[in-house]
């Protein structure tokens, strides 16, 4: 069972989520912000990342820089209202995998989620 870890300062944002992947059977691990997120990385080592952008603190940019040093291997999806494509080339250059827009579908949640953790295997 692949191991996903969502970060979002919003409560609701994350438990929609969580919802949508229970039901497909992944483990879930939720942060509310990036460095909650940065220390649950280190403890659970999720198989994918799904983090908003825009949070107090530690900000979903700042956790993409940090992982694009010492985690590559973990597949990131950002999820955000930003749709601006200067933000999404900066996410990709950073190692983002790809982009969910809010408020989230459903369906496009569980199909991003399927296709990074396979890609994230060949990664490891």
């Amino acid at each position: 069972m692949a191991k996903i870890l969502i970060v979002d300062d919003s409560s609701f944002q994350r438990r929609t989520i969580r919802r949508v992947l229970a039901q497909a059977d992944y483990e879930i691990i939720e942060a509310s912000d990036g460095a909650e997120a940065m220390q649950l990385i280190s403890q659970h080592n999720p198989d994918c990342i799904l983090t908003d952008l825009i949070m107090p603190g530690t900000d979903g940019i700042a956790v993409l820089e940090a992982l694009r040093d010492q985690h590559s291997h973990i597949p990131i999806i950002v999820v955000t209202a930003d749709i601006q494509s200067t933000t999404r080339q900066r996410c990709l250059e950073l190692g983002a995998v790809g982009f969910i827009q809010k408020p989230v579908d459903e369906a496009e949640v569980c199909a991003a989620v399927q296709r990074a953790v396979q890609a994230g295997d060949g990664l490891a």
